[in-house]
């Protein structure tokens, strides 16, 4: 790697001196404009659009609109009586938690070297932000511009990572945000049980770039005079249109199944919090389905019940009467009928 920039850490009354070098690099393939018929490189020329000459770099300065027709002309001289004090040191502000920093104030990222014998203040800084687990935040000005930055530590080595300022991130406007949208509890179960079927540990050596592969398989195959048979993709028919429950239990099914696992109904598949209310529910019904209806009484029915359950004390009076009655009779007879006893 070659170094793009040479300065120093300020940290407190301690200066580490470093060299700084890009962290990332785009793997994009390159094209050039070439004429068609015969490959030739496609030129610019640097022209003016007043008087139509062409202009060298050193003729070129900078120019701000600022509106019907006007510029204003910056020249080097302008810019370097800019006040950039952090014009080769990376000063060092403040210590925060790092989970303060919105990622989306991120910008680019580089590394961190210690130059000469800033080696042991270097480390020093290095491990007393492991220690506190925070990060740096700094000043820095790169390519005649102040940037607000962060240092922290990635694999034993200082990272710098440039960041926008607060002024330069859009707020997001939309409409939506005003309309009152409930999600059903459901439905927010649904979706929780398709994240947990996508849950895994983030491993980026996993994902590639299969447009870049496929592009320079092209590019190779030109070179070595061959041609490139691509498979022929098979296009998907339309999905019919179905409401969001369907859509994710479909979502949570094929998750299973890309890991292995047994989808959510059917299968042996562990229930969700939804499948089994469903099932519990369908249970139900069938269970009352199954039981056998009593038939509610009719008008005559009730009315022999009520003329009965009236006419069953008479009854049982006459009972009773009869049963007085008979007695003496009874008693009467067996006196006349006994034997009687001769001395």
């Amino acid at each position: 790697m070659r170094a793009i920039w040479k300065g120093a850490v300020s940290f407190g009354l301690v200066s580490i001196g470093v060299k700084l070098y890009s962290a990332t690099e785009e793997k994009d393939i390159r094209f050039h404009q070439v004429h068609r018929e015969d490959g030739g490189r496609i030129r610019y020329k640097r022209t003016c659009s007043v008087c139509g000459e062409e202009v060298t770099y050193d003729d070129i300065a900078k120019g701000y609109d600022i509106g019907g027709g006007e510029m204003v002309i910056l020249t080097d001289e302008d810019f370097a009586d800019l006040p950039l004090t952090s014009s080769r040191a990376i000063d060092v502000l403040e210590f925060v938690p790092a989970d303060q920093v919105d990622p989306i104030l991120y910008n680019k990222a580089y590394f961190l070297e210690p130059e000469g014998t800033a080696t042991k203040p270097y480390v020093l800084l290095r491990d007393a932000l492991l220690d506190s687990e925070r990060v740096a935040i700094v000043k820095v000005a790169l390519r005649q511009r102040e940037q607000l930055a962060t240092l922290r530590v990635r694999e034993g080595v200082l990272l710098l990572n440039t960041m926008l300022w607060p002024d330069e991130i859009r707020t997001a406007d939309f409409g939506f945000l005003d309309e009152d949208l409930k999600v059903r509890p459901p439905e927010l179960a649904m979706a929780s049980s398709l994240i947990d079927s996508m849950t895994g540990e983030f491993e980026p050596d996993v994902f590639t770039d299969d447009y870049r592969a496929a592009l320079q398989e092209v590019i190779d195959a030109k070179v070595e005079g061959r041609e490139v048979v691509q498979p022929e993709e098979v296009e998907e028919a339309p999905a019919a249109a179905v409401d969001l429950m369907a859509a994710l239990k479909a979502s949570v099914d094929r998750a299973r199944a890309a890991r292995g696992e047994q989808p959510a109904r059917g299968g042996g598949g562990e229930p969700t919090p939804i499948s089994a209310a469903r099932s519990a529910k369908k249970a139900a019904e069938k269970k009352a389905a199954k039981a056998p209806a009593k038939k509610a009484p009719t008008k005559k029915t009730a009315e022999k019940k009520t003329a009965a359950a009236k006419a069953e004390p008479a009854k049982k009076a006459a009972k009773k009467t009869a049963a007085k009655k008979t007695e003496p009779a009874k008693k009467t007879a067996a006196r006349k009928t006994a034997p009687r006893k001769t001395a």
